[in-house]
């Protein structure tokens, strides 16, 4: 399919990119993709499932991983489509306001999971730092409330990236990186002068994530330092472990999302098939593995699992 050459013009379409240099095996290669996405879909309802059915597990820590899994839906469900209709239907091409709306809900589920990863870290910093305190601060209406502050604000740091994309003139061949639309990525598709994007977009995601990451580090110091002072070695092991989960889901947020936006932003001679490997990996990893590491280090969680099954 060729590039659309409408200079200057804002009805133009985007084009997304599959595997370049596979088409012919772009079929084969949504086989895979198929079943992480069915997979991932079936992991997370059953785990939201499970948390909603189950007035045991009406506590805070399932309640935020409750979040993350309506997160990880959201972002399968705004980014798996385009991907599909790639690879099965070789549908490249989105108009411009699709790739807008598409971009807003992906960086604002972005922000909503990272503030969710943040909000699990609390949990873990009160458990361990404070446990005879821990029903009296994380109270569900607490939860609620911080809940809905985090969701406003990734809407409110969000919101502007469309209108001020909307702004600009699209020329030449608009052909974006990725099988999906991302702000860093269409942006360069500008024909004029992007410095308030490129500001915007930088400060929004230090302000989110950037911030979200610092706390997050600074509450497991925080729990390092206690469980060190006031813990047997075995004792540690065991207070440590209860954070194994969370860790490995930070690690898988964080990890592919710095790295795509330092390639993005600096690397502009790295592979593009680096890119997109790692945009991949980045959309559908997390979500399917989340469901997988907290059932497995959730004894409570992955017992119920166990007995809705054999029903």
């Amino acid at each position: 399919m060729s590039a659309v050459n409408d200079t200057k013009s804002n009805s133009a379409v985007f084009l997304l990119t599959g595997t370049p240099g596979q088409e012919d095996v772009h079929p084969w290669i949504s086989i895979p993709f198929c079943l992480m996405y069915a997979i991932s879909i079936v992991g997370n309802s059953v785990i939201l499932f499970i948390i909603k059915t189950d007035p045991n597990l009406h506590e805070p820590m399932y309640i935020f991983l409750s979040m993350l899994a309506i997160t990880d839906l959201g972002l399968l469900i705004a980014t798996i489509p385009t991907i599909l209709g790639i690879f099965l239907f070789n549908s490249r091409d989105i108009s411009l306001d699709a790739c807008f709306a598409q971009l807003f809900f992906i960086h604002s589920l972005q922000c909503m999971e990272s503030s969710v990863l943040l909000l699990m870290s609390f949990d873990r910093f009160i458990a361990i730092c404070n446990p005879l305190r821990y029903t009296s601060i994380l109270t569900p209406q607490r939860v609620a409330k911080m809940g809905l502050v985090f969701v406003l604000r990734s809407v409110a740091v969000v919101f502007p990236l469309p209108f001020l994309l909307k702004r600009y003139q699209y020329c030449g061949a608009n052909v974006l990186s990725h099988s999906y639309c991302l702000h860093q990525d269409v942006m360069k598709m500008a024909c004029s002068d992007i410095t308030v994007n490129n500001i915007y977009g930088l400060s929004a995601a230090i302000s989110t994530m950037g911030l979200d990451s610092l706390l997050i580090f600074l509450s497991y110091v925080m729990i390092i330092k206690t469980v060190l002072s006031v813990a047997s070695p075995m004792e540690c092991l065991t207070a440590l472990n209860t954070c194994v989960s969370h860790l490995c889901a930070v690690l898988l947020f964080y990890i592919p999302e710095i790295g795509l936006a330092l390639i993005h932003r600096f690397g502009n001679s790295s592979s593009h098939l680096l890119q997109i490997l790692l945009g991949y990996v980045y959309r559908l990893v997390p979500p399917l593995i989340h469901p997988i590491v907290y059932s497995v280090k959730s004894k409570h969680l992955r017992a119920r699992i166990i007995r809705v099954f054999i029903k």
